[in-house]
């Protein structure tokens, strides 16, 4: 069957058109910039560092560059045919509605269980600054306040994001400025530590630049949101387009640059590292008065706005999912322009992993988080996948779409491709990471044959 019939989609199922267009460019502005700024660079970069050493930044800069090419490929794909859907109903246009089912409701999966983490990792936060409060409480309490603003028109979430990402964007900046001049010798009070810890380049050689690596690439999850909100934009395209165009300087920016300023000012083997965080370590090794402390505000915010951000994502995802005839019909329901059967439902799933991470620590939780393991590399293998097939078809259809384009393609793509191939091959070296793969493997391959199975039931009927 051609793909031109067989990934055919209802125009306003494309477009999410019961959605609402709430979100102001200033928003999706914003929800960009601090998307780039997520709870993994804050919290989850210390074992890398302490794995890789300064060749951290090394491990950074080559995910970086493929984060960049996954981000122009969804681009392209995104201005051409903006959806709630994103990168699923891509996948289903280009390839089937089997690989939109499997790419739609493995990020589901992802996104709702990452609620429950984010949530139990600020509350952990909290609780530290207020012993003898029950974590789960404070969970629930967070769950209840992002529910609720998810539940309400979507310029709420706009704004929450808005705000959070101003505080992390700030902060972020304030600590790379303070940074530059702590290395450069200039900032008051400290001396320059020149080069001397980034003497041993590689302390664990190959096999810690590659742990780091793949610590790293795990840390950029989060970006594909941006294109998920474009859909409810004032301006989708051009909403879309100014995201992706920016995200260069971004990752260069944020993630590399304060990963150098880091392993420059710190030892890469000093024990707060890991159990701080780099940030806050950095800044108390500069003897900067709180500065550790508000780090911490920092780090609590980002997790707050990376929960809001999933429940946000996840609700949209389930609905472009069920509109496309992916899912139960209820989850499609819309009120005041927002999904909030699909909302609640994206909640439960979420506090739900959070009681599973006390009642079932050691088998359920931990047999679900191998198998989110490894969804955002299937996702990134989709949205190339996608991309290959469609850009000839914009081509030849409808070349005035073609708004972002994908640099050097189709070179790019299959490098961008072959990049991801090897992140596999390097997971499957590490017992940790090859039990995430062969459990996200195993979860996504049951997606796609009842993906394909749902495919043939209505292609009968």
């Amino acid at each position: 069957m051609p793909s031109s019939t067989k990934t055919k989609t209802p125009p306003q199922q494309q477009s999410g058109a019961s959605l609402s267009h709430g979100l102001k460019q200033r928003h999706l502005s914003m929800i960009a910039l601090g998307g780039v700024i997520g709870a993994g660079l804050f919290v989850g970069s210390g074992a890398g560092i302490a794995a890789a050493g300064p060749s951290i930044v090394i491990a950074y800069t080559l995910s970086g560059l493929l984060v960049m090419l996954v981000m122009r490929m969804l681009g392209e794909m995104s201005a051409a045919y903006p959806s709630s859907g994103s990168f699923s109903a891509h996948a289903e246009r280009a390839i089937g509605p089997w690989a939109g089912f499997a790419a739609g409701w493995s990020f589901w999966v992802l996104l709702c269980t990452a609620v429950g983490l984010e949530g139990i990792g600020a509350a952990h936060i909290v609780s530290g600054w207020l012993p003898g409060t029950p974590e789960w409480a404070w969970v629930a309490l967070f769950m209840v306040v992002f529910c609720g603003a998810n539940l309400t028109a979507v310029k709420n979430f706009g704004e929450f994001e808005f705000w959070f990402a101003a505080l992390k964007v700030g902060a972020i900046s304030l600590f790379l400025v303070l940074g530059v001049l702590a290395v450069a010798g200039v900032l008051p009070g400290t001396d320059s530590p020149g080069a001397s810890n980034l003497t041993d380049f590689l302390p664990h050689g190959s096999d810690g630049l590659l742990i780091g690596l793949l610590a790293s690439v795990f840390a950029y999850g989060g970006l594909e949101t941006v294109t998920i909100a474009a859909a409810e934009s004032e301006n989708p395209v051009r909403g879309v387009a100014s995201a992706v165009r920016t995200a260069m300087w971004r990752i260069a920016l944020f993630y590399i640059g304060s990963m150098a300023v880091v392993v420059t000012l710190v030892p890469w083997d000093s024990e707060e590292v890991v159990e701080k965080g780099p940030y806050v370590a950095a800044l108390d090794h500069l003897g900067i008065p709180g500065a550790g402390q508000l780090m911490n505000v920092v780090v609590l915010v980002a997790l707050l706005s990376a929960m809001n951000a999933n429940i946000y994502g996840s609700s949209r995802i389930a609905h472009s999912l069920v509109e496309r005839g992916q899912g139960p019909r209820v989850l499609a329901k819309t009120s005041g322009g927002v999904p909030r059967i699909a909302v609640l439902t994206s909640c439960v799933f979420g506090f739900a992993c959070v009681l599973l991470s006390y009642w079932r620590p050691d088998d359920v939780f931990h047999w679900l988080l191998n198998m989110i393991g490894g969804v955002i590399l299937v996702v990134w293998i989709f949205i190339a996948v996608s991309q290959l097939l469609l850009r000839r078809r914009v081509e030849r259809e409808s070349p005035e779409k073609l708004v972002v384009r994908m640099w050097a393609f189709p070179f790019l793509t299959w490098v961008a491709l072959a990049g991801m191939a090897a992140i596999f091959v390097l997971m499957a070296r590490e017992p940790d990471t090859r039990v995430q793969l062969y459990s996200t493997g195993g979860m996504t391959l049951f997606l796609a044959v009842v993906g394909y199975a749902w495919q043939k039931a209505r292609a009968r009927s």
